[in-house]
């Protein structure tokens, strides 16, 4: 295994971990503090402004898995690039982003990135990122680490509170062309995707038969299941135990036709995908149960050329 290590500053490191967390190829994502001349700061004193640091994560990944290029991806879809006097509510030196490179092939492709984010026309105003070379990193307080496991609701509420989760929804969601989706997608696709209906149960094309591979949003090609995860639950629907990243998954509560269920849209494409229930044969207990037609199959043998490569290691 090829070890590498990625530094990004965005704000609040409580909420830039989770993002990163889940994906493949990644060893480790600690929480600290980097880019100022004080030795072991605590974080009361990097709170001050006073110690020139900035709240990090530092990543450990395996290149040959998830290649930097797309933590690169990652780490701009979870900050707002255009804001240099903080992240969101919280404000302040310590709180300002930054990207800093370890070598020169990660300072290149840094460049390149940003570059292509602010020719992108996303942000009408200009992507103030630095991209700095790396220096010592300080590791954060136990309490610190990995807290949107310890502390998940309090970690929901401030994700909510501090405006990041809106922004992200608002600039980082794919945009809808209804009109170009009409065209793409079949009526069934977009019936279940745009409008929340549901594919005749047995009918459809995922909900026995399959092959290895991982299952995408049919708009925006975000990963969502692995066959790893499939089984055949009965219903008539794809059931997985549970999605290959959290992250790519948002939950809404559906009251229709009379019931109490838990929706499930994918994140960046906003996808109507089917629901959640807790009747499944997992450790967690729940099963997905997700309509065919949100689905798009790639086969393990094609993960590469449709460029999600870092998902082979599932079938190793």
């Amino acid at each position: 295994m090829s070890q590498e290590k990625a530094t990004f500053a965005g704000g609040c490191f409580w909420c830039m971990v989770k993002p990163f967390d889940e994906l493949p190829g990644i060893i480790s994502v600690v929480s600290g503090y980097i880019g100022g001349e004080k030795e072991n700061p605590s974080y009361e004193e990097v709170t001050t402004g006073t110690t020139g640091h900035v709240e990090a994560v530092q990543i450990t990944f395996d290149p040959e898995i998830f290649p930097y290029k797309k933590l690169l991806e990652t780490f701009w879809t979870q900050i707002d690039p255009t804001d240099a006097g903080g992240q969101f509510f919280d404000r302040g030196s310590s709180y300002q982003t930054a990207i800093f490179y370890h070598n020169e092939e990660q300072r290149t492709l840094a460049e390149a990135s940003k570059k292509a984010l602010a020719e992108s026309g996303r942000f009408n105003k200009p992507i103030v990122v630095p991209i700095r070379p790396a220096v010592a990193f300080y590791a954060a307080e136990d309490y610190h680490q990995a807290y949107y496991k310890k502390n998940p609701l309090h970690y929901e509420r401030y994700q909510e509170g501090s405006g990041r989760k809106a922004f992200i929804k608002e600039h980082w969601t794919a945009k809808k062309d209804k009109e170009e989706l009409r065209k793409r997608l079949t009526d069934i696709q977009y019936e279940v995707t745009q409008n929340n209906a549901t594919e005749r149960p047995f009918q459809n094309e995922f909900y026995k038969d399959w092959g290895e591979g991982i299952y995408v949003d049919v708009v925006s090609g975000e990963p969502l299941f692995s066959s790893t995860d499939q089984y055949d639950a009965g219903c008539g629907w794809p059931s997985f135990t549970k999605p290959i990243q959290k992250q790519n998954i948002k939950d809404k509560t559906d009251l229709s036709h009379g019931m109490i269920r838990t929706e499930v849209r994918s994140t960046f494409g906003d996808s109507h995908l089917g629901h959640v229930f807790d009747d499944g044969p997992g450790p967690s207990g729940l099963r997905y149960c997700i309509n065919s037609a949100a689905l798009r199959f790639i086969p393990k043998e094609d993960l590469e050329k449709e460029g999600y490569g870092e998902y082979k290691e599932l079938f190793k």
